[in-house]
């Protein structure tokens, strides 16, 4: 096994983030030229658009729960190799229907990079450092959507820019491939397998040579690694309830809450209200980069605040938010006062959702499954959250045009404080406590009721 730092481990763990943001993020600036270049009609700009977000309910479900058989590590270059071949099979496609095929091939990598990551990164790391080691998922997440605004205004004065746009991500893939050759496997998965001197040196590494840690990890992952892999029944059983649902209602929350349509339609909201295109795409950029420095803060305080409470105030920043930017686009026609209350609501609503539920849902995915269905816990969560996200997407322009932005805007506030009822009466707090401990709870909990 080759002993890396690990700053590595966590980089090249969390690399699949960026390329999930940067191939969520490209489209919003290459569709501007492919549907003219391809004579691209309204329903089928909607599919190119939203063609990764199918791919990606595809990869969760299938490719993500694979993890639990074959490893994480395994798994992750699978997954680089997938990215690798979308992004040169979107920049090179000739027609609407193979860059469609290429966009759900994108999607079938950041599918499985959701609901694998997360895991992958809260395994290796110690308890006290968990929450912020899995939020660097999250950071890359929002510097890929950076580095994806970025490539758009760099090439939208390019005939062919689009294919640069779409091809770009084939860099980071290839350098997540070539980096994920030294990362070590899960010490869990390592112990399941029978390699229990290589699990115990990855965690002497990832806990800077402190025996007593370790060998505590150790007597707790042997004694539940080699149970069985479980399947849908314990998924849905007594035991795992109180995570899936928490899970189920993470995920659904978070996209109905309005985050993508927010990120997404920014440039949009930025000209409704009385901005210029190319202020509104410079303001996109603004944006992007306000949302890593938010993630950035988000992840040093990770460890020090409880993860139910910064759900909590996050969707109460979030719902608060909303309204406001929805009173200052009703009153935004002619009043530039209106506009710039909208604009500062719009980037306060911003950086509640990247500090808090951004962040903490793919945080929490990661921590609160059992480990013999951890993969197929993870998986089915980012299955319900990518769902959700295609719904969103697809419903918004839908809906703007017949509630208008002002209206809208207030629906997805009022869900924010239906959030905030749920976290508080339905998600445990993982903040502190090992993988083993967490999963002990579940099952006192179970056997208490039994």
């Amino acid at each position: 096994m080759r002993k890396v730092s690990a700053g590595f481990i966590y980089f090249f763990g969390a690399l699949g983030g960026l390329l999930f943001g940067y191939d969520t993020g490209v489209i919003s600036g290459a569709i501007l030229f492919i549907q003219k270049q391809m004579h691209l009609g309204t329903w089928e700009q909607g599919w190119i658009v939203s063609a990764v977000l199918l791919g990606a309910i595809l990869g969760s479900l299938f490719i993500g729960p694979s993890s639990d058989k074959y490893g994480r590590r395994k798994l992750l270059l699978l997954s680089s190799v997938i990215f690798f071949v979308g992004a040169l099979g979107s920049g090179f496609s000739q027609g609407f229907w193979s860059l469609l095929c290429f966009r759900i091939v994108l999607g079938l990598a950041v599918g499985a990079s959701s609901s694998m990551v997360p895991t992958y990164l809260a395994e290796l790391s110690p308890a006290d450092k968990r929450g912020m080691v899995s939020s660097m998922f999250q950071l890359m997440v929002m510097t890929g959507i950076l580095v994806a605004y970025i490539t758009n205004w760099s090439f939208e004065n390019m005939y062919t820019g689009w294919r640069w746009m779409l091809g770009f991500a084939a860099i980071p893939a290839a350098i997540m491939f070539f980096g994920a050759l030294y990362l070590p496997e899960s010490p869990r998965y390592l112990v399941k397998i029978g390699r229990e001197d290589d699990a115990r040196a990855v965690l002497m590494n990832m806990n800077r040579n402190d025996k007593d840690v370790v060998d505590k990890d150790m007597t707790q992952i042997e004694q539940q690694v080699h149970m069985k892999n479980g399947g849908l029944k314990e998924l849905f059983g007594p035991m795992v309830r109180p995570a899936l649902i928490a899970a189920i209602g993470l995920a659904v929350f978070q996209q109905v809450m309005g985050c993508n349509t927010v990120l997404y339609y920014a440039p949009t909201i930025f000209t409704d209200v009385g901005f210029g295109v190319n202020a509104a795409l410079l303001a996109h950029i603004g944006i992007g980069t306000f949302n890593v420095i938010v993630t950035a803060f988000a992840l040093s305080i990770m460890d020090k605040v409880d993860r139910k409470k910064m759900l909590i105030y996050g969707g109460l920043g979030m719902g608060i938010s909303l309204f406001v930017m929805s009173a200052g686009m009703k009153f935004s026609g002619g009043s530039k006062a209106a506009a710039v209350i909208c604009v500062v609501a719009m980037t306060i609503y911003i950086a509640f959702f990247s500090g808090t539920w951004g962040p903490v849902m793919w945080v929490m995915f990661g921590e609160m499954f059992p480990l013999n269905i951890r993969g197929l816990g993870n998986s089915f969560g980012s299955v319900v959250n990518w769902t959700a996200n295609l719904i969103v997407s697809l419903t918004f322009p839908t809906l703007l045009d017949f509630f208008g932005t002002g209206s809208l805007f207030i629906g997805y506030g009022v869900l924010c404080f239906f959030g905030i009822w749920f976290v508080h009466a339905k998600v445990f707090e993982t903040r502190g406590k090992s993988l083993e401990d967490i999963e002990q709870t579940l099952r006192d909990r179970a056997g208490s009721k039994n």
